[in-house]
């Protein structure tokens, strides 16, 4: 049934509410001597238009004895306590109804009770996974609206809970050995008159909402930066176009500023005005999960507030879940912190503790106060160095690899990358955006793998073009000022070679017939030996090699609307079978042709 059914039965759902409510309530006291022992109850059930029903279910909820009405609706059911009996009436596509029958109503050992049933086939279902079991399904389990609307989930964990009217609900789970659980379900949230949920029972918070089952899903932070913001403080490392922290995962009050990705209290809803205070788990955070070694043991946040002054400052942390623990919690780093300004601070944690260890990771707001309370956080760049970064804005200092003099790709970055658990990335956004409207763009790119949000970007001269149609573009600036050698940006990402997992293929275009862009794909093992990789096949209008381990080429046709019309370089990889390798594809000024060059992503892979 559509909902829009529903809401015409609504009037009429809420009238039998109430009359039933009004019987349940005439549970008349027994003190003036009334009748007891057992008697019968009869009666007549009819839908809302009192055409009588059929097939109703009558039990006596306290030994479920049953009777079923006959064609008329009417039934008859026996050995009923005078005293206080519940009967409950059930028929598929009706809500269930439970009234009360006192002494009161019998006269001898006769009562009669006419029930009205409200047509309902609202349903909600879902599935019940048990977080002590590495969330297998959850059998058993009992969920419940009310102690008449109920029902158990099977061995898959599945339930459903049927005949329901189109109204707001609280969901319970009950099971023996394991925390009840409540879901809230609104009336405007069935789609369709279904409402479908999720549910992990038995293991605790280890973060607000997620429990170790959960985290153990948690997204991987690949990388030894991330940062975001839209003020240039460091023109091209800084910029709107390489604003990409707001792709991580954000739980709570979160908002995408000028500054950098913001944590919020949560307090805009009144109701979340009753929240209490909570100086042990955070109110919103940023988490990842995270290998800690000795190159990158040091973790860095750059941030400012909002709000808040030496009186009333903001209150933070960072919390370590080691989930590899027999009984994981999540452990403070330094305390509860504090920030009273709006100017940006380095703030440093030691994760030392947690070499070899791949660890999840929080950075999240504390409510410290009850009430109107605002307050806001804001993480501009988060890094994980061996040693301090020392200057705000700067490059991750660190051991140049030689061969890569000038690319600020240091040999501890590149030892400590985790090894990316994707194979094909797209350079088209699912949402097109801009400089002054790209955050739901962004935010876009996570469920398509786009290569700006799964690969780590290095604008070391020049930013990116975002958002074309045809995809996202690294480009150089105009001038003459030639370099083979270091490039203008690049992307890169550290994968794990193998037979069947060791291709890479770029699809690409150029946008000039005449000026071509230079371009270089090159492999960095972890002990830091440097490969600029020659392509074993390309299908471009023009390609050549160049100086330095470069390519140069042109092609000009491709967009999202002709994929087919794109070139293909294609690299064989097969020499670091069973080896970690980052890969880099950077683009560099080739020739003095006084304009901009540009190397565009449709997509990457390798497979």
């Amino acid at each position: 049934m559509k909902i829009k059914r529903f809401f015409k039965k609504i009037g009429l759902a809420v009238m039998a509410g109430l009359m039933i409510a009004g019987v349940q309530s005439c549970s008349d006291s027994d003190s003036d001597g009334g009748a007891v022992g057992n008697g019968t109850v009869s009666g007549i059930v009819t839908d809302e238009q009192e055409n009588p029903i059929d097939g109703v279910k009558v039990s006596l909820h306290a030994t479920g004895a049953s009777v079923t009405t006959n064609s008329a609706g009417e039934y008859s059911l026996p050995n009923v306590p005078m005293t206080s009996g519940i009967i409950v009436y059930e028929k598929e596509g009706y809500e269930t109804a439970a009234v009360t029958v006192t002494s009161k109503r019998f006269t001898d050992d006769k009562a009669n009770v006419n029930v009205s049933l409200v047509y309902a086939n609202a349903v909600i279902s879902g599935t019940v996974y048990d977080g002590n079991s590495d969330g297998q399904p959850l059998a058993g389990v009992t969920v419940k609206v009310s102690d008449f609307q109920k029902t158990e989930t099977d061995a898959q964990g599945h339930f459903e809970l049927r005949n329901l009217i189109l109204q707001d609900y609280t969901v319970t789970f009950l099971k023996d050995g394991y925390p009840d659980v409540t879901k809230n379900v609104a009336a405007d949230a069935f789609v369709d008159g279904v409402y479908s949920l999720e549910v992990t029972m038995g293991s605790v918070q280890l973060l607000r909402g997620l429990t170790k089952f959960n985290l153990m899903e948690a997204p991987k932070w690949y990388y030894n930066e991330y940062r975001g913001g839209r003020n240039a403080e460091a023109y091209p490392h800084w910029d709107w176009a390489c604003n990409y922290m707001c792709t991580l995962e954000f739980v709570g009050e979160w908002e995408e500023q000028n500054e950098g990705t913001t944590l919020r209290i949560r307090n805009s809803a009144e109701d979340q005005r009753n929240n209490p205070v909570d100086m042990e788990m955070f109110d919103s955070f940023v988490y990842g999960s995270k290998l800690i070694t000795a190159d990158n043991c040091l973790m860095t946040l750059e941030s400012r507030t909002h709000s808040a002054d030496a009186e009333n400052p903001a209150y933070f942390g960072i919390q370590v879940i080691d989930l590899a623990e027999s009984d994981p919690k999540a452990k403070l780093i330094g305390g509860v912190r504090t920030l009273a300004d709006e100017n940006y601070h380095q703030i440093e944690a030691d994760l030392s503790e947690y070499i070899g260890k791949e660890v999840i990771i929080a950075v999240g707001t504390f409510r410290q106060q009850a009430g109107d309370y605002w307050k806001q956080f804001v993480i501009r760049r988060i890094a994980f160095t061996p040693q301090s970064i020392g200057t705000l804005w700067g490059w991750l200092p660190g051991t140049e690899i030689p061969g890569l003099e000038g690319w600020k790709l240091t040999m501890e970055m590149v030892r400590s990358t985790m090894p990316n658990q994707t194979s094909s990335f797209t350079g088209i956004s699912p949402i097109s955006g801009n400089r002054d409207n790209y955050f739901d763009a962004y935010r876009a790119w996570r469920d398509v793998h786009h290569v700006a949000c799964d690969w780590s970007f290095m604008p070391l001269t020049k930013d990116p073009e975002v958002f074309p149609g045809e995809g996202y573009l690294i480009k150089t600036r105009g001038g003459d000022d030639v370099n083979t050698k270091v490039p203008e940006s690049y992307f890169y990402s550290k994968f794990s070679i193998a037979p069947g997992h060791n291709k890479f293929t770029l699809n690409t275009r150029t946008f000039s017939s005449t000026n071509a862009t230079f371009f270089k794909i090159t492999a960095i093992t972890n002990d830091g030996t440097v490969t600029h990789l020659d392509p074993v096949e390309n299908t471009a209008q023009f390609a050549e090699a160049a100086a330095d381990g470069c390519w140069k080429f042109t092609h000009e046709s491709g967009d999202a609307g002709n994929p087919a019309g794109y070139c293909k370089f294609v690299y064989d990889l097969s020499q670091f079978d069973g080896q970690d390798v980052t890969i880099a594809i950077a683009i560099f000024k080739g020739e003095a042709n006084g304009d901009e060059n540009k190397l565009l992503f449709y997509s990457v892979k390798i497979d």
